[in-house]
């Protein structure tokens, strides 16, 4: 399957100084035993194993997963059915042996899974897994790090989640390393480990998506009386056939709306069903802003959002509409099925559910203001006021309802709930 990036934006760029990440750059071959180790293993079922790197026995025999934390994997795949060395294929995030001051193992940094990024993705695109089990930071770090704009955070943040990377075209599943296991020896963390690996063990068998384009899927309505007729189709409910649920998003000038003044709402998208969304410009029109009215008060249509209160507030405040019906906002209902910090945001679902794993960063520097004074404006007007950044802040408005529309559906399918 194509992948959703090219190949220059799974390798990692050149650092700033101008020099290239490569093995003569880190330098951990020169005390290496056996330096760029090879992927080892039969890979009879498809599963590439991605740990942090090489151990002492490990750099001595040349294989990875030869000493205890290779132990403590080997027996628990065991017990799922599955042959470390002959159903999978087992590299590292770095493939030379990294040491601490003592020489003893250490973790590698981040600079020296940079380094030995292009190996690792070398290996993706020529073997083809059908999963790949991240097993540990550095393993996240090396798959997943550069392409992931945000704070990256831990593992205990990505472990359990089977993502559907399209920039890799596989089953990504991040989980525990094995000598965290081994060193923690406590019952409910063996408990989630186990059920991380047999949650993605079961993906072997589950075909990869065939998703769609979504940037095809978002219609932009910028002539004035064509956006009077989507506003009123629906309300109708005439574009998708009686459609129960409408997500809607909006860009705005800043956090809040109370300084109105300046503040404005620059596009709002509408989404009532997952193969498409509309957005509009900013509602200037009195015929406008009374069809919005009638669309958002319409207790018929169930209202869906990111943090509905964002959208509640500023439509309240702005254009004094109450918005009337909300029946989802996917940050609670995120919280609800998994109360880790830091996994609830849109951007984070949109890519451990749909495999998008960047498509706000041209847009999001804009959308910051002064962060000592929350009713400050941010720079989104200095991009709109152009065609070509106005046509973008407006698309990445419609992929925000669109995945919000998508997740929401999800979410209540994960947690039994009928329309």
């Amino acid at each position: 399957m194509e992948g959703f990036f090219t190949k220059q934006q799974v390798q990692s760029a050149d650092r700033p100084d101008g020099r290239t990440y490569s093995c003569a750059s880190c330098g951990l071959y020169k005390d290496a035993q056996n330096p760029r180790m090879q992927a080892f293993g039969n890979f009879k079922k498809g599963i590439l194993n991605i740990g942090e790197a090489p151990s002492e026995v490990d750099d001595k025999r040349g294989k990875q997963w030869q000493g205890r934390s290779g132990r403590v994997l080997q027996q628990t795949y065991k017990k799922f059915g599955v042959d470390l060395f002959e159903d999978c294929l087992n590299i590292n995030a770095v493939n030379c042996r990294s040491t601490n001051d003592k020489g003893g193992d250490t973790a590698p940094g981040d600079y020296e899974v940079a380094c030995c990024r292009k190996r690792v993705m070398n290996v993706i695109e020529k073997r083809q897994p059908k999963v790949i089990i991240l097993h540990g930071g550095s393993a996240v770090q090396s798959v997943i790090g550069h392409r992931w704009k945000k704070k990256l955070g831990g593992i205990s943040k990505w472990r359990g989640w089977t993502i559907p990377d399209r920039g890799i075209g596989v089953w990504a599943c991040p989980t525990f390393h094995p000598s965290y296991i081994e060193r923690v020896d406590a019952e409910e963390v063996n408990t989630i480990w186990h059920q991380d690996l047999n949650r993605a063990f079961s993906m072997t068998g589950v075909p990869f998506p065939d998703f769609p384009e979504e940037g095809k899927q978002v219609t932009i309505v910028q002539e004035q009386n064509e956006v009077l007729g989507v506003l009123k189709k629906l309300n109708q409910g005439t574009i998708s056939p009686d459609p129960p649920f409408m997500a809607f998003d909006i860009e705005t000038t800043g956090l809040k709306p109370h300084d109105t003044k300046n503040h404005r709402i620059v596009c709002t998208a509408f989404c009532d069903s997952p193969n498409h969304v509309y957005v509009v410009p900013e509602l200037r029109r009195k015929s406008h802003k009374k069809a919005l009215k009638e669309l958002l008060e319409n207790p018929e249509i169930g209202k869906i959002a990111a943090n509905m209160k964002f959208e509640d507030t500023w439509e309240n405040v702005i254009n004094g509409i109450t918005v009337n019906n909300w029946v989802w906002d996917t940050m609670q209902a995120g919280h609800v099925l998994d109360n880790r910090p830091g996994i609830t945001g849109l951007k984070f679902q949109a890519y451990v559910n749909f495999g998008v794993v960047d498509y706000d960063s041209e847009i999001e520097k804009y959308l910051h203001g002064d962060p000592k004074n929350a009713n400050s404006v941010n720079k989104i007007m200095e991009l709109v006021s152009t065609e070509e950044g106005l046509r973008k802040v407006m698309t990445y408005c419609g992929l925000d309802a669109l995945f919000e529309y998508k997740l929401a559906i999800k979410q209540m399918e994960q947690m039994n709930v009928t329309n």
